[in-house]
């Protein structure tokens, strides 16, 4: 499996790609971020990839794995993030498939 990106990284392609300072990229992410955790309460898009929202869990039951004794877990706020369909298509290599028709129809 390939390695992850590291920031830094992240940074030197897009100042690659934009014809932009490393320095000037780099800071377009830490804002990126720091907007991100300031509006993710009311759900934070990113264009093309997903969004990431506020989840309230419900409270519920559960089990501890060591002596197998059921716990109650309480009710909490948690972040998620919905990746796009478009993310996924291109991604996964999903979306229609072109030139085959469905099955039963004439």
């Amino acid at each position: 499996m390939a390695k992850a990106m590291s920031k830094s990284a992240v940074a030197a392609a897009l100042a690659a790609k934009l014809d932009v300072p490393k320095k000037l990229a780099a800071a377009f992410l830490e804002e990126l971020a720091n907007l991100a955790y300031a509006e993710a309460k009311n759900a934070f898009p990113l264009p093309g990839l997903g969004k990431l929202v506020l989840v309230q869990r419900k409270a519920r039951m559960g089990r501890n794995p060591a002596t197998g004794e059921a716990i109650k877990i309480p009710a909490k706020k948690v972040v998620k993030f919905r990746v796009a369909k478009a993310a996924k298509d291109a991604i996964l290599g999903g979306g229609p498939k072109k030139g085959k028709k469905a099955k039963g129809k004439k």
